[in-house]
């Protein structure tokens, strides 16, 4: 604990490592914490086919695997483990990890947010492999030309998906397991009047189908309330019951709102001085690859403009 550090970045993904990039090139000697998911999400996910700059499109783990070697290549020190506890109320602030303690003058926090997932056999499996199993449907919506997809879901970014993925889909019907909805009635109303969009309620999968070629085929679902069991053909299974913010260590020490993003405010700034939030930890609007990244960022310009501010 004797070494202070002037960042320290906790999380990794799109955010932090271009935090961990701008800080490094600005001679701040960052050190990143990559968590229990180096990468981020991106490392299961397979083709990334908007993010800017590869027009052929690029694997999911081989982006992060260059937004890590970038970050290093500028000095970013990188170590492995978790946070398992922030204290904000010292100064400088008390970073404590499995392995180390560390002292920072700033942090900023990039630790990304999980989406939820039903939880049936295969499905994460899928979802890395790319296997038809998506939870963007921004991200993975165009590579379902003219096909037959499933959406999971009864709130409004269910809505949103299935209207999103009619842009592509021939067809889209939508799963919740009970016939109301979270969703506001204008985005209900509004899916239910595309022609595109099927509703099937109540329903709840309970498998994905696989073909010979490892790919998504349809779903075994049933029918809760009549218990009524059915099989549907599908090209690809879009999963929309949100997402949670990787936040937990946090709470008590930094404002969130009710669902646990951390709040910011002119910019990236959190509720305690000299702590920065970027990407999906806070972000619960836009949660994309380059947006995250720009987040990243400007947390990294704040860190260096808090520093130089306070005589650092």
């Amino acid at each position: 604990m004797s070494q202070v550090r002037d960042v320290v970045i906790i999380g990794s993904g799109p955010a932090g490592y271009t935090a961990a990039l701008y800080t490094a090139r600005a001679n701040l000697k960052p050190l990143v914490v990559e968590g229990m998911q180096p990468g981020g999400q991106l490392t299961i996910t397979s083709e990334v086919e908007n993010f800017p700059g590869f027009p052929e499109g690029i694997l999911g783990p081989h982006l992060m695997e260059h937004f890590r070697s970038q970050a290093q290549r500028f000095g970013a020190e990188i170590a492995i483990g978790l946070v398992t506890d922030l204290d904000v109320t010292k100064r400088p602030f008390v970073v404590t990890t499995e392995f180390d303690t560390v002292l920072a003058r700033t942090v900023i926090i990039s630790t990304g947010a999980s989406a939820k997932l039903l939880g049936i056999p295969q499905e994460k499996e899928l979802m890395a492999s790319g296997g038809g199993v998506s939870a963007c449907a921004t991200c993975d919506g165009a590579f379902y030309p003219g096909k037959d997809l499933i959406v999971v879901g009864g709130g409004d970014s269910a809505m949103e998906e299935a209207n999103f993925l009619t842009r592509y889909a021939r067809k889209v019907t939508l799963f919740h397991r009970r016939d109301s909805f979270r969703a506001s009635k204008i985005m209900v109303d509004r899916a239910r009047a595309n022609p595109k969009i099927e509703f099937r309620v109540p329903s709840a999968i309970e498998e994905i189908l696989v073909g010979a070629n490892g790919k998504t085929r349809g779903v075994k679902a049933v029918n809760p309330d009549s218990g009524e069991r059915f099989e549907l053909a599908c090209d690809g299974l879009f999963v929309a019951i949100g997402h949670e913010p990787n936040s937990k260590v946090f709470r008590g020490k930094l404002a969130m709102d009710e669902t646990g993003y951390i709040l910011v405010k002119d910019g990236t700034r959190t509720s305690v001085d000299g702590i920065f939030a970027a990407g999906d930890v806070c972000d619960k609007r836009y949660r994309q690859a380059i947006t995250a990244a720009g987040m990243g960022c400007m947390a990294a310009i704040d860190a260096e403009r808090w520093l130089e501010s306070h005589g650092h």
